[in-house]
């Protein structure tokens, strides 16, 4: 679709007519419904395809717009729906583009810089489209939960100190538990701090693209047409499912993911922005798949700082899940829960709007 047709399709374009209804002349005489020739479109010929597609008669005798495109059109402009999915087809769009013109770079880069390149791409092809969709929103970019001017600010770091706590006393509990081992040092030297700043960086762009993606933009426009926590739910779910491709992953696995997710969407009710959600994920992230060294979706990852072990029955360990596989996690993911909503008792997102 061309921009000009986007910026067409902006809130409130397309609007259907209706009869004042405070007028008391038309409240006290009935109109006489349209006739065919007063409707039809100047120089369309009767009875034409143009003239039957443009609008279908119910049974009373009245026009009204197609069914099809009462779907993805009401009478104010799109649904909230419909915006969604033209925001989801320009990400699709964008990262395909992408992949096709970095394809030729593959051959010239490492397996760890590649996949950085690939997270990336994927990153900028959440964000970019948001910036048209803010326009047609009528709203800056800001408003979908990352505004530039709270970029690793309080809210960030606060919530990478609650990630790696949290997932700190998951291990502990773990190691309690004696299903998980540290072992001894994998990295040696400076490799130690390399390995610990490009996981950090990575983890960083993965926050960011799964968090704006799932509780960005979506989250903002589907709220309006379901309310904030409908859509964090749906949202949520989805979260869950787009880690079904992972090896290794179970459906405990895919189920904490999903309640984690759900989880980070309190944290942007509360906090009003998604920065406390970014800091959050990129330190659990970055503290399973590097500093504890244990499988982080199904993955692990090389470079981490540990030749740490988990063993034991599969819904205490993880199994091949990791942590986020074992039952345990649903214990911390609840503690958050409970502890965050005290600590952050306000509603700062949308609380005049939903």
């Amino acid at each position: 679709m061309s921009g000009m047709a986007l910026d067409n399709l902006k809130l409130g374009h397309l609007k259907v007519g209706h009869p004042n209804m405070n007028n008391p002349k038309m409240n006290s005489e009935p109109l006489a419904p349209p006739s065919a020739e007063s409707e039809r479109p100047l120089n369309t010929p009767r009875g034409s395809a143009a003239e039957t597609s443009s609008a279908v008669l119910s049974l009373d005798g009245t026009r009204r717009e197609s069914p099809l495109r009462d779907v993805f059109i009401s009478s104010t402009g799109l649904y909230p729906g419909t915006r969604w999915l033209i925001y989801l087809a320009l990400a699709w769009t964008i990262f395909q583009l992408e992949a096709w013109l970095l394809v030729s770079f593959q051959s010239h880069l490492s397996n760890l810089w590649w996949r950085a390149l690939i997270e990336a791409s994927m990153m900028f092809a959440a964000l970019l489209p948001a910036f048209w969709m803010a326009r047609m929103e009528g709203c800056s970019f800001g408003d979908f939960g990352l505004p530039a001017r709270r970029a690793f600010g309080r809210n960030f770091w606060m919530g990478t100190l609650w990630g790696i706590a949290a997932l700190t006393v998951l291990m502990l509990a773990l190691r309690v538990a004696g299903v998980f081992q540290f072992g001894s040092l994998a990295l040696q030297g400076a490799r130690i701090w390399k390995f610990a700043a490009y996981y950090a960086i990575f983890f960083l762009i993965t926050g960011v693209f799964e968090d704006f993606l799932m509780r960005g933009y979506s989250q903002w426009v589907l709220a309006r047409g379901m309310n904030f926590w409908p859509a964090a739910a749906l949202l949520s779910v989805a979260f869950g499912y787009i880690h079904t491709g992972n090896a290794g992953e179970s459906p405990t696995g895919l189920a904490a993911t999903g309640c984690i997710g759900f989880f980070l969407c309190l944290t942007l009710r509360r906090t009003g922005d998604l920065w406390w959600a970014v800091g959050f994920h990129m330190a659990w992230d970055w503290g399973e798949s590097y500093l504890y060294s244990v499988p982080d979706s199904g993955a692990v990852l090389p470079g981490h700082l540990l030749n740490s072990t988990l063993n034991g029955p599969e819904w205490l360990a993880g199994g091949s899940a990791g942590p986020e596989g074992s039952y345990l996690v649903f214990a911390v993911i609840g503690a958050l829960w409970v502890l965050f909503a005290r600590v952050y008792p306000d509603v700062k997102y949308g609380a005049r709007e939903l």
